[in-house]
Protein backbone atom coordinates (compact mmCIF):
# COMPACT_ATOMS: atom_id res chain seq x y z
CA UNK A 1 0.00 0.00 0.00
CA UNK A 2 1.31 3.54 -1.00
CA UNK A 3 0.37 6.52 -0.08
CA UNK A 4 -0.03 9.68 -2.88
CA UNK A 5 0.45 13.00 -1.64
CA UNK A 6 -0.70 15.94 -3.40
CA UNK A 7 1.24 18.05 -5.31
CA UNK A 8 2.45 21.86 -4.47
CA UNK A 9 -0.19 23.10 -6.92
CA UNK A 10 -3.04 20.87 -5.25
CA UNK A 11 -2.77 22.41 -1.73
CA UNK A 12 -5.88 21.09 0.47
CA UNK A 13 -5.32 24.19 3.06
CA UNK A 14 -4.27 27.28 2.69
CA UNK A 15 -2.96 29.76 5.72
CA UNK A 16 -4.76 33.20 5.78
CA UNK A 17 -1.62 34.95 3.82
CA UNK A 18 -1.55 32.62 1.03
CA UNK A 19 -5.65 32.50 0.64
CA UNK A 20 -5.46 36.78 0.73
CA UNK A 21 -3.09 36.47 -2.31
CA UNK A 22 -5.44 34.12 -3.80
CA UNK A 23 -7.90 36.21 -3.34
CA UNK A 24 -6.25 39.08 -4.29
CA UNK A 25 -6.99 41.25 -0.85
CA UNK A 26 -4.91 41.88 1.72
CA UNK A 27 -3.94 39.95 4.67
CA UNK A 28 -5.89 42.05 7.46
CA UNK A 29 -8.89 41.89 5.29
CA UNK A 30 -9.00 38.40 5.07
CA UNK A 31 -8.89 38.06 8.91
CA UNK A 32 -11.29 40.18 9.25
CA UNK A 33 -13.84 38.57 6.47
CA UNK A 34 -13.00 35.73 9.16
CA UNK A 35 -13.88 37.63 12.15
CA UNK A 36 -17.07 38.80 10.71
CA UNK A 37 -17.76 34.82 9.40
CA UNK A 38 -17.98 35.53 5.69
CA UNK A 39 -14.66 33.12 5.35
CA UNK A 40 -15.10 30.16 6.90
CA UNK A 41 -11.70 28.58 8.12
CA UNK A 42 -10.92 24.98 9.39
CA UNK A 43 -8.76 24.87 12.89
CA UNK A 44 -5.85 22.88 13.71
CA UNK A 45 -4.65 23.65 16.93
CA UNK A 46 -4.50 26.78 17.35
CA UNK A 47 -3.79 27.31 13.63
CA UNK A 48 -6.38 28.60 11.19
CA UNK A 49 -6.42 27.22 7.61
CA UNK A 50 -8.39 27.99 4.76
CA UNK A 51 -9.82 24.95 2.53
CA UNK A 52 -10.13 25.78 -1.53
CA UNK A 53 -13.21 25.10 -1.21
CA UNK A 54 -14.50 27.79 1.22
CA UNK A 55 -12.35 30.41 -0.94
CA UNK A 56 -14.88 29.15 -3.46
CA UNK A 57 -17.99 29.42 -1.51
CA UNK A 58 -16.63 33.34 -0.12
CA UNK A 59 -16.10 34.87 -4.11
CA UNK A 60 -19.68 33.05 -4.55
CA UNK A 61 -21.13 35.29 -1.84
CA UNK A 62 -18.79 38.15 -3.19
CA UNK A 63 -20.71 37.46 -6.57
CA UNK A 64 -24.47 37.47 -5.30
CA UNK A 65 -23.63 40.59 -3.07
CA UNK A 66 -22.71 42.36 -6.30
CA UNK A 67 -25.67 40.70 -8.38
CA UNK A 68 -27.41 41.90 -5.60
CA UNK A 69 -26.50 45.45 -5.68
CA UNK A 70 -26.48 45.96 -9.53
Amino acid sequence: MSITLASPAARVLYRPEEAAAALGIGRSLVYEEIRLGRLQTVRIGRRRLVPPEYIAQYVDLLKREAEAAA
